[in-house]
């Protein structure tokens, strides 16, 4: 098992999506300056203001945004095993990290590394939100745009002084002259377009995970939930589910949002709901696995794939028919077989079987690589997309 994993470490920062982040932050950030230096200079007080309010966004933005980057979410350590044996029934065990799962923990294949209440992976950060930095992530969410709408504000009064810069020159000499040049003025107006995509996308993004934390429920909690509901229960369990970690909005924002920065649980004990324990979520977790392993459909390959994003040799309805996800495209040779627990039209999900590495691998590939074994055979018939 690779250990190699760096997290929380300057070494992060050099991957494509942080120097995307910060390049972004870094545009609309200085064209603001330069602009704001021509359009309020700083010798009058109102300028001297203005200034110092854009650069506390500027300074909030980067200080949440590295700390989120580099405390990193928080990981369970390798081969976690519970105190009392007894409990090692009631979670999930990971063979990669070779440990038990906390409750509320999930296992990044990006990561590499099981993470405390996981949310996501962000390619932004390079590492996922999760338990330690969720915190953190969501006021980088919430001054990004502050200082965006503020830029806005700046740059495209200074782009409407640039284009008239004659007629101030003339007729109102006593104020302030915005002189851009081609590179400038394209520059700025580059800068408005970053401003204006980040307000709206970042935006988005930070109404969804305050609602996470307001309801006290991740990404993938929250699917776990729908699937709960829906779910045939057995005689041995209760008639309703009820979700453990939903405290009431004002004491989940206190879970997450502290004076300190750090949340109130260590990651491995949570505080849950009269009537529920420690497991009731992962016992919900487990029991959904196993009706997950009862749907699950041997396949065969039939046809080689090589996991390429783009399969064009596959036909244009598996081309342009990919499924909407982050999740990775597994490379398939003819005689394979494969596990399957998701179906698309042309499009199928699942686990090799007999892969010669310790690591599991698991992913999607063409639906027309593959045929279902029934018995000794193969058979031509399909599931219907789920």
């Amino acid at each position: 098992m690779s250990r190699s994993r760096h997290v929380g470490t300057w070494r992060q920062i050099f991957h494509w999506g942080p120097m995307l982040a910060l390049s972004v932050i870094i545009i609309i950030a200085w064209m603001t300056v330069v602009c704001d230096l021509m359009w309020w200079p700083i010798t009058s007080i109102g300028g001297c203001i203005n200034l110092l309010v854009f650069l506390i966004w500027v300074g909030l933005t980067f200080y949440n945004y590295f700390r989120a980057a580099l405390l990193g979410p928080g990981f369970v350590p390798y081969g976690y095993k519970p105190e009392n044996e007894s409990d090692c029934d009631k979670l999930q065990y990971c063979q990669v990290c070779e440990g038990y799962k906390t409750p509320r923990s999930h296992h990044c294949r990006k990561c590499e590394r099981c993470v405390m209440k996981m949310d996501h992976h962000c390619p932004w950060i390079n590492t996922c939100c999760g338990h330690l930095n969720h915190c953190s992530f969501i006021w980088f969410l919430f001054f990004a745009p502050c200082g965006c709408i503020h830029a806005i504000f700046i740059l495209i009064p200074s782009i409407y002084r640039a284009l008239n810069f004659h007629w101030y020159l003339y007729y109102r000499r006593e104020e302030p002259l915005v002189e851009l040049g081609i590179v400038g003025f394209i520059c700025t107006m580059f800068a408005i377009g970053l401003a204006i995509g980040v307000v709206i996308a970042v935006g988005m993004l930070f109404y969804i995970q305050f609602k996470s934390v307001w309801k006290n429920e991740t990404g993938i909690e929250n699917w776990i939930i729908e699937k709960a509901e829906d779910r045939l229960r057995g005689e041995d369990e209760e008639e309703e589910f009820i979700y453990p970690y939903n405290l009431g909005w004002k004491e989940n924002l206190r879970q997450v949002f502290t004076f300190t920065g750090r949340p109130k649980s260590d990651g491995i004990t949570w505080q849950v709901v009269d009537g529920c324990d420690q497991f009731t979520f992962t016992i919900e977790q487990i029991h959904q696995k196993a009706e997950k392993r009862e749907r699950t459909v041997e396949y065969t390959i039939i046809s080689d794939y090589g996991g390429s994003l783009f399969p064009i040799t596959k036909g244009c309805k598996v081309m342009y028919c990919i499924p909407c996800t982050d999740e990775p495209r597994i490379p398939v040779l003819t005689g394979n077989k494969v596990l399957v627990t998701r179906w698309k039209k042309h499009w199928l999900y699942g686990t090799k079987l007999d892969n010669g590495n310790k690591k599991r691998i698991r992913g999607w590939f063409p639906r027309r690589c593959a045929r279902e074994i029934i018995g000794n055979d193969i058979s031509e018939s399909d599931k219907k997309d789920d």
